[in-house]
């Protein structure tokens, strides 16, 4: 028997080694620790100020989402059946346990570090938060002004009596409640003499604490700035609006005594989804979720730590929370407001150094895109390269004569977004413009309704995706008619349609006119706005029909490829892996000796590193000033690579109930560039976490192990900028002629 079949039997013996029963990680807890990753990039005194702030804002805007959609889920599936068990065993309440825990370690973590590190860092650098005793003479006027030209006019408090309902408050606004010492008429005793005076906290003895008060709220709204500039003789001085409303607070109540007065924020449960069995029109039947959301229970109380337990007892027992609800906070509620320190102009130095996007290098500005395209497939790694190009393709796609029509699909845009005002002049020019817009993209439904009328407006048809399922691919179809016949120019993405996102979030584009991906995506688009049943693809794969499929196939094919001696590698790069089939899948991989990667930005409820079962995977993520959101797959097949970009990550949700594409990369030159790209995340040991079979992450140290510090990101970035430098030497040192324009032939 040759070494080759000893090493394949072998192999066969492990595959075949049982799975044990506690190989997943809970998906809550694993997106906390994420979040905690976030955090601790805004704890890293390597980063420049300013950008901790961001990433200290970033984690908060994160837990107030996690807390609206995750744990409003949780308590949904609580009162519907507490005793489900998640893939790692957990029960409902175990969850809600778990996290509720771990949340109320985080915020008091973030409070600890933007009040003791980051704000005494922000006044060193003469970025200052004030309140009315730091406030010079010319600052108290300023605000004595503020208040009575803009806040005094604009907010109205809202008593709250037994007759009154409480009244419907936004979702994480920043919101006051007044305590008020309450006025009426001396109540009798039995024995007709009047009741005692209050003592110093306001009640009298053997009265009933809810009489002695009454209570009022004031929602600050979002009609006036949270960040109010104020006079300072150098540097910038700011007061938060809420400490503003606090010192003139009796001006709202004259002729009653304040006793109090708490800032607080409430979180809505978010976790509300469309009936559509029941939605006769889908537009209103996603406002009426719009509406559902803002009426919907309490989840979370922030309020001022500085409270007292009549305001706590008050707001709680009007929302009916519970004490795992309660956040007391030491510091300024919702720490978004850190977005707008971190734009300051004149503060350069406390930022990160600019990164400008770069230009393709086989993109000439003064070549169409259509000339560009044909030449060959392009691959664009943003933000480091620009979107421009594809905006600038569904431009001149509007006022191209040869071209027939445009085929998108829209999850999430922009607010002014430059594609759906090409898409619309395209339709007004006569063009055969559709777009399916998906109205159930979370938190994006209200813009995507107001984009949809629009273009529907303007002469453009539009499809709200298919009934139970959200359309989440990213595909642009540009159909034309050249001198050799129809040609499709396509577009296929990891990211949204947003010129915004697209320069802070790591995506990756392609754009090709590739005859058989071109009748695949037609294919697939007819099916969705058809609502038919796709035809066989030759090249994509789509969910929910095949992808899944496709996805173990592969997985699969590795594993057998290795179990024969070949040499199998699997590497990949997702948001969230969490799918227990594909999961399952990769550990009998991992078993028969894969090499597996992977590069999870978000929750991984996957087990590495577990001998018997996973000591071939390694698990990493990436946390740095992009968002990693690129989904990228490679599978080493026998040694002709096989590349996929694709719109989903390795969940139930993507795989099972949303409309994604995975797209083959064919072209050498992208393949390569892809690959090249994909495998430099797993040198970063700077901005790299690694993922511990305890779940626990641990951070590349490049200065213990005596290695040179190597930030992925920095590295592409630069590669960028030399293919761009080298392109534009080359176009200096290459002498080309103008030619005399071909007329055509009648």
């Amino acid at each position: 028997m040759s070494k080759k079949s000893v090493g394949a039997k072998k192999k066969t013996r492990a595959i075949d080694l049982p799975l044990p029963d506690h190989r997943f990680m809970n998906r809550e807890l694993g997106w906390l620790e994420f979040n905690q990753r976030v955090l601790e990039q805004a704890e890293d005194r390597s980063v420049p100020l300013l950008e901790r702030a961001k990433f200290l804002a970033i984690s908060g805007s994160n837990l107030d989402e996690f807390v609206m959609v995750r744990v409003g889920g949780l308590k949904l599936q609580f009162d519907r059946n507490a005793m489900v068990r998640d893939a790692a065993g957990l029960t409902i309440s175990q969850q809600i346990n778990a996290v509720s825990s771990r949340c109320h370690e985080m915020v008091a973590r973030q409070y600890d570090l933007l009040r003791d590190v980051l704000e005494p860092l922000l006044a060193d650098a003469d970025i200052r938060r004030i309140t009315f005793d730091d406030c010079s003479d010319r600052a108290r006027e300023v605000a004595d002004q503020r208040f009575l030209a803009d806040v005094s006019a604009v907010l109205s408090p809202q008593a709250i009596t037994h007759d009154r309902p409480f009244p419907l408050l936004q979702g994480l606004g920043v919101h006051l409640c007044v305590r008020l010492r309450a006025v009426s008429s001396p109540v009798k005793t039995t024995d007709g003499a009047p009741s005692p005076a209050p003592n110093a906290e306001g009640e009298s003895e053997g009265s009933n604490p809810a009489e002695a008060w009454q209570f009022a709220v004031i929602p600050l709204g979002k009609m006036v700035p949270r960040l109010l500039a104020m006079p300072s003789e150098r540097g910038h001085d700011y007061m938060l609006l809420e400490d503003l409303v606090t010192h003139y607070i009796e001006d709202f109540f004259p002729g009653r005594e304040v006793m109090e007065c708490v800032a607080f924020r409430i979180t809505r449960n978010a976790d509300v989804e469309l009936q559509e069995d029941g939605a006769a029109d889908l537009v209103d039947g996603m406002e009426e979720v719009l509406e559902s959301r803002r009426l919907s229970r309490v989840v979370r109380l922030e309020y001022s730590a500085a409270a007292s337990d009549h305001v706590i007892a008050f707001l709680s027992e009007k929302m009916q929370l519970t004490n795992q609800d309660l956040y007391p906070i030491d510091g300024p509620l919702d720490l978004s407001y850190l977005f707008t320190l971190h734009g300051l102009e004149g503060f350069d130095s406390l930022r990160d150094e600019a990164w400008v996007p770069q230009s393709h290098p086989a993109i000439d500005p003064a070549e169409g895109m259509f000339s560009t395209i044909a030449k060959g497939d392009l691959l664009l790694v943003h933000p480091y390269e620009r979107f421009d190009p594809i905006i600038r393709l569904i431009e001149e796609a509007s006022s191209d004569p040869d071209v027939l029509a445009i085929k998108q699909v829209l999850y999430r845009t922009s607010k002014r977004s430059p594609i759906v005002a090409a898409l619309m002049r395209a339709a007004e020019r006569g063009k055969y413009v559709s777009v399916i817009v998906e109205l159930k993209a979370r938190f994006d439904e209200a813009r995507n309704i107001e984009w949809a009328r629009e273009m529907e407006q303007a002469g453009v048809q539009v499809i709200y995706g298919i009934r139970g399922l959200k359309t989440h691919a990213k595909v642009c179809i540009i159909v034309r008619r050249e001198s050799q016949g129809i040609v499709r120019y396509l577009h296929f993405g990891t990211g949204n349609y947003n010129e915004a996102t697209a320069k802070i979030y790591s995506d990756v584009s392609l754009l090709t006119c590739n005859d058989t991906l071109g009748a695949d995506a037609t294919a697939f688009f007819n099916a969705v706005t058809g609502a038919s049943q796709p035809q066989q693809l030759q090249l994509l794969a789509a969910a929910p029909i095949t992808l899944r499929k496709r996805i173990l196939d592969l997985i699969e094919a590795e594993t057998q490829r290795c179990l024969e001696g070949q040499k199998a590698e699997i590497v990949a790069k997702f948001n969230a892996l969490v799918d227990t089939q594909v999961i399952d899948a990769l550990y009998r991989a991992s078993q028969a000796g894969v090499r597996i990667r992977l590069n999870i930005r978000g929750v991984c409820c996957l087990v590495p590193g577990v001998k018997g079962l996973s000591e071939n995977i390694e698990v990493i993520s990436i946390v740095d000033r992009f968002l990693e959101h690129a989904r990228v797959i490679y599978f080493r097949h026998g040694g002709d690579d096989e590349l996929f970009i694709s719109s989903a990550d390795w969940m139930p949700r993507n795989l099972d109930r949303r409309v994604e594409l995975f797209v083959p990369v064919l072209d050498p030159g992208c393949r390569l560039r892809l690959l090249q790209t994909l495998r430099t995340y797993f040198k970063d040991n700077t901005n790299s976490w690694r993922m511990l079979s305890s779940g626990v992450y641990e951070r590349g140290q490049p200065q213990k192990k005596g290695k040179e510090a190597f930030q992925s990101q920095r590295v592409l970035y630069d590669q960028a900028v030399e293919m761009t430098r080298k392109a534009k030497q080359s176009r200096r040192t290459t002498f080309e002629t103008h030619e005399p324009k071909q007329q055509e032939q009648t």
